[in-house]
């Protein structure tokens, strides 16, 4: 495995980033960091109220979450991330579909990249990594 360069200090104002829309409606991301040699990410993630990931998926790598604001579901299982609450999701578990019953706000860490394959609920491949 190669070396991972040096992470430099790094400080970011959040608040002054713009929410940049995925192609899958009503969700929007701040991409706070991520490490172009192991798809590693930090990101703001928000889902506007009703919107969701429709469908059961798997991660390639393991997907933690902070739920900042809001009320964000996993309908199949009935867990429900509310403010505070943490979430970690081991890479290969299949989970979901969610869906948000409030405007919701999560940090979403992956220690990889996001998903084996780009799912067919985006069609930006900027939205899959």
């Amino acid at each position: 495995m190669a070396e991972q360069p040096p992470l430099q200090e790094l400080l970011i104002q959040s608040r002054a980033l713009p929410w940049r829309a995925k192609s899958l409606k009503g969700v929007h991301e701040k991409m706070l960091w991520r490490d172009a040699t192991s798809g590693a990410s930090v990101a703001l993630i928000r889902f506007d109220k009703g919107s969701g990931i429709p469908a059961p998926h798997s991660h390639a790598s393991n997907q933690f979450m902070y739920c900042l604001e809001g009320r964000y579901e996993y309908t199949a299982t009935s867990t429900v991330l509310t403010p505070g609450c943490f979430y970690a999701n081991p890479k290969g578990h299949v989970h979901g579909p969610t869906l948000a019953h409030e405007d919701t706000v999560v940090l979403e860490i992956y220690d990889g990249p996001h998903y084996p394959v780009k799912p067919d609920w985006y069609t930006d491949d900027e939205d899959a990594r």
